[in-house]
């Protein structure tokens, strides 16, 4: 039905590929979790755990996210982590 989304994405290549095309940055950084935010269509904040890999239900959720605000496929997403 959907995309597959990768199993073993780590925190850091979700954040090259956000900031790369989605124009996401690193607002903070805590133990565990990142947090970023872009202006791309108004301002958004999303907070990721720093995991390697993050567990996959936990990146769709933050695909969902994103693709919402961008307002935007998540496919279209999930296309550019491959």
């Amino acid at each position: 039905m959907g995309q597959k989304l990768p199993s073993d994405l780590s925190a850091n290549d979700l954040i090259k590929v956000l900031g790369k095309h989605y124009h996401y940055e690193i607002i903070q950084r805590e133990s565990s979790h990142i947090r970023l935010c872009t202006s791309l269509k108004g301002e958004h904040s999303i907070t990721i755990p720093d995991h390697n890999p993050i567990k996959v239900r936990t990146l769709n959720s933050i695909l969902r996210d994103v693709a919402l605000h961008l307002n935007i496929s998540k496919k279209e997403i999930i296309d550019k982590l491959y």
